[in-house]
């Protein structure tokens, strides 16, 4: 028996020596081989080893013949991954023609401090402005994970596509049964994050208490997602309990515990955590007439009294007042709302104060920020949310709809969780209002160079994702879509950019300390890890430390579970070759804590690894840093088998 990597065009193999110097194998034997792997190409690769028996070969003393030959096939996936810091940038459009011919173009910009041939261009074309998020089950149909409120997030994800393709009679079996499995896989996983008193936080039991925003959360998907699964009702019981006991005589909720981002909420909540609340309760199908409801009601209404509100808390209590019924109010404040507006090439929107960053400024793009995006969702939804919606409603709506869908990334997703829920609750909602199944696009991209490619959009395939990659030398596209209907267009850059100097919010170092350099799979070191906040508040929202990984090095996982048991960090995880430190808050005061690394992989030229810190519900906010192995005698390169 002999073994063989095979060819590939995706990377360059040669064999190396061993001290064994048999070619084959004979039976109750084994033997080690080793290739020199050079991949040629980002992304995944393929390693694939091919064992089989030979038909006549002599092994030592002892020939062998067999009349058929035997073959045992091993597919390696090998990460092949450019250096430097992964960003990404999509450039999104919904694009309605009614028998028209509408023409965009598409600059794929060139951002600076590049790092060499990492730049990867994508067109996709949907027939659903929810494509993106319903292109791949494993995008926001994916197994629940995380903390709570990233849990609540994907569990309500799951919810919003489920309920729209059922209520639009889209949904096929397929989809209902794996929708089904994750919202219940969701549901016992935010269980998890449950207090005995009903409450539910970020983290779950080692939380000291439960919290006032992320409560309410839970208790409105629990509810409305009762019509697909089972539902603890004594558990919901007593989260309601829980609500109504934080409700102060004024009908005001207390806030217990930090909120969602409190960058965007203030000092004074009252407004914002109590529209909150009665928000929750109404769409979890309390009547309004009922007690905690109208006095959440008056609560907010002496608030507003008492103070200007901004355009967060208009939009909010636009909201509120449209599940409330109370249309004048409802109508007073759009009305407010509509003054303030930004109106530009079709859309309307509303911006908070932000200065762009300077990636922002060099690349000519600004990135809405989560609380922009909230607040022009929460227009959304007071305004579809009306029983007796207008053409004029619907109309200026769409101009909102259209903002809001060129936040999306490549995977459905928005800046942050809250952004996501309600951006998704949105976009099915308008999508609901608007369905037809009369519709047909027909879609062109093409360029001045010798390039072009068109697409067909019809109730058939308005589901399944229709994507090309583009040349990123030719920066310059244009779009033409044709035909009676609404299509979702997106052109997606990844690409990856050295350590930026400059940082905000944040400071952030890192080293080596311990090191053991004893040669092949027996490396190994600490990685010291220190932070602090330098942003204009005295404490940061959570906080994300992201440590990339050196290639062939792993963490060591007993060191990692230790700082989570000791409680220098809230919650780690491991995903592909990152770790990520969850930390509640980031103060002026330096956090320093350590975890150690080891040698996985036989790996030569490694280059520096960055480690990254932002704040989670403001990524504008951000430091970096980069290390190095403290041991450098390692010779070969690739994988080993």
């Amino acid at each position: 028996m002999i073994a063989v990597l095979m060819s590939s065009n995706a990377y360059q193999a040669r064999l190396l020596p061993t001290e064994d110097k048999n070619v084959c194998i004979c039976g109750s034997e084994r033997k080690s081989y080793a290739w020199l792997v050079t991949p040629h190409t980002l992304g995944t690769v393929s390693l694939t080893v091919v064992a089989e028996t030979l038909p006549y070969r002599v092994c030592g003393r002892s020939p062998l013949t067999l009349n058929s030959t035997w073959r045992d096939t091993l597919v390696k996936p090998l990460l092949v991954e450019p250096e430097g810091i992964e960003k990404e940038m999509t450039q999104s459009s919904l694009v309605c023609t009614n028998g028209s011919t509408v023409s965009q173009s598409v600059l794929l910009p060139s951002p600076e401090n590049l790092v060499r041939d990492s730049s990867r261009a994508y067109w996709s074309v949907h027939g659903d402005i929810l494509g993106p998020a319903m292109q791949n089950l494993g995008n926001l149909l994916q197994m629940p994970f995380g903390y709570g409120e990233q849990n609540m997030v994907l569990f309500s994800s799951n919810f919003h596509i489920l309920d729209y393709l059922s209520q639009t009679q889209q949904l096929t079996e397929k989809i209902k049964s794996k929708a089904i499995a994750y919202l219940i896989k969701g549901y016992q996983k935010q269980l998890s994050y449950k207090h005995p008193d009903g409450s539910y936080s970020t983290f779950g039991p080692q939380d000291q208490q439960g919290r006032t925003w992320i409560t309410p959360l839970v208790y409105k998907y629990f509810a409305v997602s009762k019509p697909y699964i089972f539902i603890d009702d004594n558990i919901q019981s007593r989260t309601f309990i829980w609500l109504m006991n934080n409700q102060q005589a004024d009908g005001c909720f207390l806030n217990v515990g930090p909120a969602f981002h409190s960058v965007l909420k203030g000092q004074d909540d009252k407004i914002s955590l109590t529209a909150y609340v009665v928000n929750a309760l109404i769409e979890a199908g309390h009547p309004i007439s009922s007690a905690p409801i109208q006095r959440g009601l008056q609560c907010v209404e002496a608030a507003a009294r008492a103070r200007a509100t901004t355009t967060y808390e208009q939009a909010l209590l636009a909201y509120t007042f449209s599940l409330a019924g109370q249309e004048g109010k409802r109508q007073f404040l759009i009305n407010k709302l509509q003054e303030t507006a930004k109106k530009r090439d079709g859309l309307v929107y509303w911006e908070l104060e932000k200065k762009p960053s300077v990636e922002e400024a060099a690349l000519g793009y600004r990135w809405a920020s989560s609380a922009e995006i909230e607040t022009n969702c929460y227009v959304l939804l007071a305004l579809l949310s009306h029983p007796q919606l207008t053409s004029g409603e619907l109309s200026y709506a769409s101009q909102i709809v259209k903002w809001v869908s060129r936040q999306q990334n490549s995977r459905g997703r928005f800046s942050s969780t809250m952004d996501t829920v309600l951006a998704l609750q949105a976009l099915t909602l308008f999508q609901r209002l608007t369905f037809s199944r009369n519709r047909q696009n027909s879609v062109l991209i093409f360029s001045s160079q010798p390039f072009q490619m068109g697409f067909h959009v019809n109730n058939q395939n308005r589901l399944l994702l229709q994507q090309i990659p583009l040349s990123t030398t030719n920066k310059n596209y244009t779009v033409e879509v044709s035909g009676y209907g609404c299509v979702f267009v997106q052109a997606t850059l990844k690409y990856s950019i050295f350590l930026p100097k400059k940082s905000t919010g944040f400071f952030l170092s890192v080293n080596t300390a311990n090191a053991v350099c004893r040669g092949s799979f027996d490396t190994k070191f600490d990685l010291v890890v220190t932070a602090s906040s330098l942003g204009r508040r005295s404490s940061s929202n959570m906080a994300v430390i992201d440590v990339k990984m050196l290639s062939g090095f792993v963490p060591d996982k007993p060191s990692i579970e230790k700082l989570q048991r000791d409680g220098q960090v809230q919650r780690v995880e491991t995903k592909a070759s990152h770790v990520f430190f969850y930390l509640e808050n980031i103060t002026q005061r330096k956090i320093q804590f350590s975890f150690s690394v080891k040698q996985d992989a036989l790996v030569t030229s490694i280059r520096p690894a960055f480690i990254q810190i932002y704040d989670y519900y403001g990524a504008d906010e951000h430091a970096y840093s980069e290390y190095s192995t403290p041991c450098q005698q390692m010779s070969f390169a690739g994988s080993l088998f």
